[in-house]
């Protein structure tokens, strides 16, 4: 792998003692909202572990998470990146995630990887709405849960204030385990009710022991007592002897912690401030000591390859080997980068795999340990712990790779629908081949982005979870493959039909030297049930037109429906009967019937009552309820029809029908109307009349367009 790859630094550097695989494992996700903290946090960690000797700043794009360039330009996370420590004799993998819904793919990903989730809460702006979000993916998954309130030294935040909001939001046992000492500019530090110690930071990532103040004592007793309960809760055995005696044992209530953390049965909040290190180190020591490790987790959910049937790989280092993978980084001159996930066994390099997902051998060159940007080659990768893998030719995000012997499939990665489309062509004639490259490397690496061939507008389609998603993959095919675009909102596949039957006559006559053209048919256009889609049907007796010029006829038909009757639009639910007509025994040809054809359609459309078609989607939208009355309102403007409502937990499902040419900006319009609240499917229902007022502006910008053309 060339060294100057932009994004892949390949180092050598050995740890201490060379490649330690006699760690235990951790593996934390941190999740949460965008600007919540999390890039800040794990920034943090590992300066004040020593990988890093500075502390790079999110606004300065120097952190060692964030080093896409499209995330520097921004100043935000846009990639899931990887950083690894080693605290307290454990392999800490933290997992920094994207929090904006417009990159909610890579954390989607990361919730498959990682053990625990560790949410960033900011103690400013509280919990918001894709924390809520990816807060249900843990609950789906039962994963073990933390908080870490973030940002306590800035203005206007609240520790107590954010706990509430935290208690109030999510339907857990939230327990507070470490509580801060001061708050806004007067927070110096934390007090951790397991040690029953205050611990302060001095700026440089390290940590000190504090006096705690003497106004606090009575309040953390009392949060003691919560907290040793709310443990004790967790086990029947403790919760019998809390009855009993009205404490634990420091022992019991660090086995009681780890217990309810593993079930998921309580959720422990830590709390610090990232930027000063205040209580990072406690955040470390708390993750090393009382987070579940690979091999307390459950087994893995799979499938035998072979037979089909269900079965549970243990997480272990002597099971069969299964990896999945999460995400795929492309680049012109390297290739792919394939990042994945040791559940089972240990993955070699220079080995041969096989990819279960499609049934293929893969051939693995050297393996790597991920810090940031950095890539450190490694022997081996073991159940648990987060790899990558260079140039892999036929695995992508959501194959399972495992061991030829046991061949497995491991669930694969869910992502949603995109929600919204852009049409692009190339700036410069001949860069087709250029721009078709782009597009196809680009959606190996990103799942959230859809592309398409719309042949009905002749458009090419890009599809993604917003308008900044769309706005870095356009970047990103300028920056990494060289080919400029040109945007626009995609044309509205408008159809054309008829609402009367009529008869029409078409003849083509046409005389020159030597042999003319002459055909002369005449047809009946009417009208077929919506969807019908268009049907041809020769009724031709006596031979008044040879079988050998029907074809002809047919693709005279074709052809005028195909450039529509009034805007240019393809005609739809026709039946066409050809019944009569007549021939010339030398003029006549193909041809000339083709010709024939075309003119009585063109005639037989006037009479025929042509109206515009324009599809229908079926929307299915969930917000607050309280947002119901504004959702309603705005899909009515838009001319909707609201099909029925049903409660959803807190939440409520808008169902209604919606033209598609009122949704282009829809994701922009429901995250403006509920705060990034709400979120919704569509999918194409049917099509039916556009009204006349409508109609007339369509027609109007064909002929501009026409003219312009």
């Amino acid at each position: 792998i060339p060294l100057s790859y932009n994004l892949l630094t390949v180092y050598s550097i050995e740890k201490p003692g060379g490649y330690n695989v006699s760690l235990s494992i951790k593996n934390v996700g941190l999740f949460g909202h965008g600007g919540s903290g999390k890039t800040t946090l794990a920034e943090s960690i590992l300066f004040a572990s020593g990988v890093l000797n500075r502390m790079g700043d999110v606004k300065q794009g120097n952190t060692a998470m964030d080093f896409d360039e499209d995330e520097i330009k921004r100043t935000i996370s846009i990639n899931c990146a990887i950083g690894e420590v080693n605290w307290n004799d454990t392999e800490l993998q933290i997992i920094d995630t994207p929090g904006y819904a417009d990159f909610i793919g890579d954390a989607l990903s990361a919730t498959r990887v990682a053990d625990t989730f560790l949410f960033v809460i900011s103690g400013v702006d509280g919990v918001e709405v894709q924390t809520e979000i990816l807060w249900e993916k843990a609950e789906e998954s039962n994963s073990p849960r933390a908080i870490f309130i973030s940002k306590l030294d800035r203005e206007r935040s609240s520790f107590q204030r954010t706990l509430d909001d935290i208690k109030g939001t999510f339907d857990a046992n939230i327990v507070p385990v470490f509580v801060p000492i001061g708050e806004e500019h007067d927070f110096n530090g934390i007090y951790s009710l397991l040690k029953g110690k205050a611990y302060g930071s001095d700026g440089q990532g390290k940590t000190k022991e504090i006096p705690l103040p003497g106004d606090m004592e009575d309040d953390v007793a009392s949060l003691r007592e919560s907290m040793v309960e709310a443990i004790a809760e967790s086990s029947d055995d403790l919760i019998e002897k809390y009855l009993e005696e009205g404490d634990l044992s420091e022992e019991e209530i660090d086995r009681g912690l780890r217990e309810g953390l593993r079930k998921g049965m309580l959720v422990p909040v830590l709390c610090g401030s990232a930027s000063s290190h205040a209580g990072i180190i406690e955040v470390m020591d708390f993750i090393s000591e009382y987070l579940p490790g690979p091999g307390e987790m459950p087994g893995v959910k799979a499938v035998n390859a072979d037979n089909g049937e269900e079965i549970e790989i243990p997480r272990k280092e002597d099971g069969p080997m299964a990896a999945l993978i999460f995400k795929t980084l492309a680049d012109p001159y390297v290739g792919k980068l394939t990042y994945f996930k040791v559940f089972s066994g240990v993955f070699k390099s220079d080995t041969t795999v096989l990819n279960s997902s499609k049934k293929k051998s893969e051939r693995i060159g050297q393996l790597f340990k991920v810090n940031g940007k950095e890539q450190k080659p490694v022997p081996e990768i073991r159940a648990g712990e987060l790899g990558s893998v260079a140039k892999l030719s036929d695995s992508f995000t959501g194959d399972t790779l495992c061991s030829k012997e046991n061949p497995v499939l491991l669930p694969g990665i869910e992502y949603p629908a995109p929600l919204m489309s852009i049409a692009i062509e190339p700036k410069t004639k001949g860069d087709e081949d250029k721009l078709s490259t782009a597009l196809s490397r680009i959606s190996e690496e990103d799942p959230m982005l859809r592309v398409r061939r719309d042949t009905e507008v002749h458009q090419t389609i890009i599809s993604g979870a917003g308008e900044n998603h769309l706005d870095v993959t356009v970047d990103k095919m300028h920056r990494k493959f060289g080919v400029e675009v040109q945007t626009e909102t995609p044309k509205v596949p408008y159809k054309e039909t008829v609402r009367k039957m009529v008869e029409s006559e078409g003849k083509h006559k046409k005389q020159t030297g030597g042999h003319g053209q002459f055909g002369h048919c005449f047809l009946r256009i009417e009208p077929l049930e919506r969807g019908s889609g268009y049907e041809f049907a020769d009724a031709i007796v006596g031979g008044a037109i040879p079988k050998n010029y029907i074809p002809g006829v047919e693709k005279g038909v074709v052809a005028a429906m195909e450039g529509g009757f009034i805007a240019g639009f393809p005609v739809v639910d026709v039946k066409i009967t050809l019944y009569d007509g007549s021939f010339h025994s030398v003029d006549s040809s193909e041809l000339a019937f083709k010709m024939a054809a075309m003119k009585a359609m063109r005639e037989g459309s006037v009479k025929a009552d042509p109206v515009l078609l324009e599809p229908i989607a079926e929307l299915r939208v969930t917000v607050p309820d309280s947002y119901t009355g504004d959702i309603i309102g705005d899909l009515n403007s838009k001319r909707g029809r609201i099909l029925g409502m049903e409660p959803k937990g807190k939440m409520q499902v808008v169902s209604a029908q919606v033209p598609i040419a009122e949704l282009s900006r829809y994701s922009i319009d429901l995250r403006s109307i509920t705060g990034g609240r709400g979120i919704f499917q569509v999918e194409l229902s049917h099509y039916e009349e556009v009204p006349d007022h409508i109609t007339k502006k369509i027609v109007e910008e064909h002929k501009k367009e026409a003219e312009e053309a």
